[in-house]
């Protein structure tokens, strides 16, 4: 019954195909057809049969219009052969660095039956695919280089054949997943190469890759006006021939996938589901460490070295607090995907790096402003300069309203940034803010009002500083994405579109001012009740306060901003020790 299954998943797939070629087909007809109309013209004249003034004028019109149309066809099809189709931004991996991983995948194509990967590389994401890097933009197919998979025989190929596609793999599942879970999540992946190596499954897809790639490239601003003219006429035509083959393609894919699966069946399909169940939590557990963990040293100019290394650390603290995970920590004993490379720790490095430019926008290579960091290191280089930064940043506003400093004579800096500024400043009724306004019309958000969600008037004007503040500082910051030192796949993707993938909205008035009370809070903590900058794995930067995670500020927090309600909050901080009369160091 596999076999049926296979066999009828691959005739969809070749029969779809063949409806995308018959889309090309017949573009290539019309363009054709004023062609063979002015060779019947011709022809008719010069045997004697069409002849008179309105035969040598329809002659020369429709000679002319077939001139047109097969230049312009012309120029069209070479776009759509030689436009460079977008390629994913991966980390590659060179058999030298990875003997094991390229045994298995060898392997477990050899048990399915299909042509092995042409390379392997790694996506900071949890997903794994087939991509095909055979377009002469991509550079010259592989061959037998040191990061080639050989053939069957181990032999390289000498012709130029169909090279079978990059196995790309997301790198969480190599630290998180086993290798028989590694192996049974890529088996339907692999299987993939299958139909690839089909001439009219691969023929479909160059063409739709081109029309994608002609249709960027007729989309490209910056150009004159006849060249505008030009690329609205190939952007017309790669458009209605992508809405004619749109929904071939897409059953063809289906097709190949379906394929793929029934193929995968007969490999590790107990084992599968577990690995399955992996999956969808190494998914939660690296969503949660970029957003939490992973971002706010992003924005401090520090990018986490060992981000996958950190997953696992996360996974493993959500299996000893959640006890629906409670059975995934008996894994952790056998031996992790990640032992199949040589260099784990240097590949975790280039794909964390990777991750920084695609989620955050982050430069190429590291830089004085742009410097990894440890996870030892973190709580020191992130957390605490990410509180101090934006302690800075609060009264920095505070100043701008005209809001007076806490004056403490006993302190050695009286009138310096305290707490007790910002929860005197948030309690106190709301007064008439000063006539002359510290920020430009542009700067503040249209309703402050909006932004921070049933806050009282004194925290919808602070929440409307540090937001206008921030623009200000993003507007003064350097461009993140440097074009120095790029990779060799780097040229394949545009860096003027980073971050390709932005981790979350820009935050509201309403999280920004939580966010700095918070950060102001626990750097009066830090300087005057001996608390300490920590790490959690699951929630990002917390506060340590006598070996114990402070995990009751926020509502107090919430509640003074939101009510001017200062009580609860000023409760914790008695009971606690927090002195917010105290100055407090800022960056």
């Amino acid at each position: 019954m596999s076999g049926i299954g296979v066999e009828v998943g691959a005739q969809a797939a070749r029969s779809r195909a063949l409806a995308v070629l018959r889309v090309r087909g017949r573009a290539l007809g019309v363009a054709l057809l004023p062609a063979g109309a002015a060779v019947i013209l011709l022809v008719g004249g010069s045997t004697g049969h069409l002849v008179g003034p309105g035969w040598d004028t329809a002659r020369v019109a429709v000679s002319a219009l077939a001139l047109l149309v097969l230049a312009a066809a012309a120029g069209i099809a070479l776009v759509v052969a030689r436009a460079r189709p977008a390629t994913t931004p991966t980390v590659p991996i060179a058999e030298a660095s990875a003997p094991d991983l390229y045994r298995m995948v060898r392997d477990l194509a050899d048990r399915l039956d299909v042509p092995a990967p042409s390379a392997i590389a790694l996506t900071p994401d949890c997903d794994s695919w087939l991509e095909d890097r055979t377009h002469a933009a991509h550079g010259p197919p592989a061959r037998s280089a040191p990061d080639e998979i050989a053939g069957p025989h181990g032999a390289p190929a000498h012709r130029r054949t169909p090279v079978a596609p990059v196995l790309v793999i997301g790198s969480p599942f190599l630290w998180w997943m086993r290798v028989g879970e590694l192996r049974a999540v890529l088996a339907p992946v692999v299987a993939g190469t299958g139909p690839s190596a089909h001439p009219d499954i691969a023929a479909a897809r160059r063409f739709v890759r081109g029309l994608d790639a002609a249709l960027a490239v007729a989309s490209a601003p910056g150009r004159g006006p006849l060249a505008r003219v030009a690329c609205a006429a190939l952007g017309w035509v790669a458009r209605l021939l992508l809405h004619g083959c749109r929904e071939h393609a897409t059953q063809m894919e289906r097709g190949v996938a379906a394929a793929a699966a029934e193929r995968a069946q007969a490999v590790d399909y107990g084992l599968r589901i577990v690995a399955q169940e992996q999956v969808g939590l190494a998914y939660a557990g690296w969503d949660r460490l970029l957003t939490r963990v992973a971002l706010p040293a992003w924005r401090m100019g520090r990018w986490p070295s060992r981000l996958d290394a950190g997953v696992v650390a996360a996974l493993t603290e959500l299996s000893r607090r959640d006890r629906l995970a409670e059975g995934f920590a008996s894994r952790l004993g056998e031996r992790p995907a990640c032992d199949l490379l040589e260099e784990p720790g240097a590949m975790d490095e280039a794909a964390s790096l990777l991750a920084a430019r695609l989620f955050h926008g982050g430069p190429a290579e590291p830089g004085p402003d742009w410097a990894p960091v440890d996870w030892q290191a973190y709580p020191e280089e992130v957390v605490d300069r990410t509180w101090r930064a934006e302690a800075a940043r609060l009264h920095r506003v505070l100043d701008a309203l005209g809001v007076r400093p806490a004056v403490d004579p006993a302190a050695p800096d009286p009138g310096g940034p305290t707490l007790a500024r910002v929860l005197d400043h948030l309690t106190e009724p709301a007064a008439v803010m000063p006539h002359q306004a510290p920020y430009a019309a542009e700067e503040l958000p249209e309703d402050p009002d909006e932004d921070i969600e049933a806050g009282t008037e004194r925290s919808a004007a602070l929440a409307a500083g540090l937001s206008a503040e921030l623009v200000r500082e993003e507007a003064c910051a350097p461009r993140g994405a440097s074009t120095a030192g790029h990779g060799p796949e780097s040229v394949l993707w545009d860096d003027g579109s980073l971050p390709l993938f932005p981790l979350q909205p820009p935050r509201t008035g309403r999280d920004l001012l939580a966010d700095h009370v918070t950060a102001m809070v626990c750097c009066a903590a830090v300087d005057t009740a001996d608390a300490v900058p920590a790490l959690d794995w699951l929630d990002g930067p917390s506060l340590l306060l006598d070996g114990e995670r402070a995990a009751d500020l926020t509502p107090r927090v919430l509640s003074l901003i939101e009510e001017g309600d200062p009580g609860p909050l000023r409760d914790w901080l008695a009971a606690t020790g927090i002195r917010p009369e105290k100055p407090v160091r800022l960056v």
